[in-house]
């Protein structure tokens, strides 16, 4: 159980779509979108691990064209999200007036984000407990990756929320958000070259 506490820890805590957007959209909308948005994420992560336990995300991710709309449909979500992070409090009045993502945008990036389905079926099928039932397993899988899952995303969160509350200069503030965006843009591409690779 240590050792899948660790990998745990390792897979959550590395940044893919899911932490990079929960910091950006805390250091661009402030605290209140941001818990707002973990709570979509959490919901969304959950439901992603639902699907690779009863092995619907395995049945679905089998049909080539679905796995590829899929595909595309995350990269494209992944870019407008960054967009999003980039043009926050952006004097481009189109973009400024777009409200926060929220629960909803959050449930939606985690059911196409490549790295929970990923992250969530290495842990619940790569790993096994000594002398427990399947269903004890699972239910215990849920529980630890949970109390890891929420402190790691509210980490990342305070940490944007931080940025934000240093009253940074306007042109700094637009620095960190573009940089947010970045890293989440450079994520979409190491996952689409990834998948064009496999």
């Amino acid at each position: 159980m240590d050792v899948f506490v660790v990998a745990v820890f390792l897979m959550l805590i590395t940044p893919g779509p899911g932490v990079l957007s929960t910091a950006g959209v805390g250091a661009s909308f402030g605290q209140g979108a941001g818990y707002r948005y973990v709570i979509g994420l959490f919901i969304g992560t959950n439901l992603v691990a639902i699907a690779v336990v009863t092995g619907l995300a395995g049945i679905v991710l089998t049909i080539p064209v679905l796995r590829t709309v899929l595909l595309y449909a995350s990269i494209a979500y992944l870019c407008y999200l960054a967009l999003r992070i980039a043009f926050a409090g952006s004097s481009i009045a189109f973009i400024e007036s777009v409200r926060p993502p929220g629960i909803i945008d959050a449930v939606l990036l985690q059911a196409i984000n490549p790295k929970a389905y990923v992250v969530n079926t290495a842990l619940f099928t790569g790993f096994s407990f000594q002398a427990m039932e399947l269903w004890q397993e699972t239910l215990w899988k849920f529980i630890l990756i949970n109390a890891i899952w929420i402190p790691i995303h509210l980490l990342w969160l305070f940490t944007g929320i931080g940025l934000k509350k240093l009253a940074l200069s306007h042109r700094a503030q637009r620095a960190i958000n573009m940089l947010m965006a970045l890293a989440l843009l450079v994520v979409v591409w190491l996952a689409a070259s990834m998948s064009n690779s496999a």
